[in-house]
């Protein structure tokens, strides 16, 4: 039972410290060195179904993919654990900032929490900058307390 529970907290803990992973590749890498890649996401929408942004979905899940590999053998392993805290993260990921924030795919039209607005306003603050640089907000399941106000207003 409790290699369980260990497993557990390895997944939550790894989804959590992907919100920090994700920050510092947003803010130093999309942001910086492969801003090429990223580019297309800060600038007005197309017609095309992909963005070269997309691939980042790719180099993250090739970590995942690796740690669910390695964590078959010899029986199931901490390692398993670490890949699926990674593909829950990706999940949210995608549900939250292409469904939910971008709204790449109009399945939740109607969103009513103040969380969630609160982190559509973080988002949209971050794109008001074309370019790389002058960039806030490079979180995605955190953003500053300040773009909560307006929906906890009493």
């Amino acid at each position: 039972m409790m290699e369980y529970l260990a497993f557990f907290a390895v997944t939550i803990s790894i989804f959590l410290f992907m919100e920090i992973v994700t920050w510092c590749t947003h803010r130093y890498v999309m942001h910086g060195f492969l801003w090429y890649l990223h580019e297309d996401h800060h600038q007005p929408r197309y017609n095309g179904i992909f963005e070269k942004n997309d691939i980042f979905f790719v180099i993250f899940a090739v970590p995942s993919i690796m740690f669910f590999y390695y964590g078959l053998e010899p029986l199931l392993n901490y390692k398993f654990f670490i890949g699926l805290g990674i593909l829950f993260y990706g999940i949210a990921y995608f549900l939250v900032h292409d469904v939910i924030i971008h709204r790449r795919f109009s399945w939740f039209t109607n969103i009513r929490s103040p969380y969630l607005k609160g982190l559509r306003k973080g988002h949209k603050v971050h794109h008001k900058h074309l370019g790389k640089e002058d960039g806030e907000c490079f979180g995605m399941l955190y953003v500053p307390l300040k773009y909560f106000q307006d929906y906890y207003k009493k």
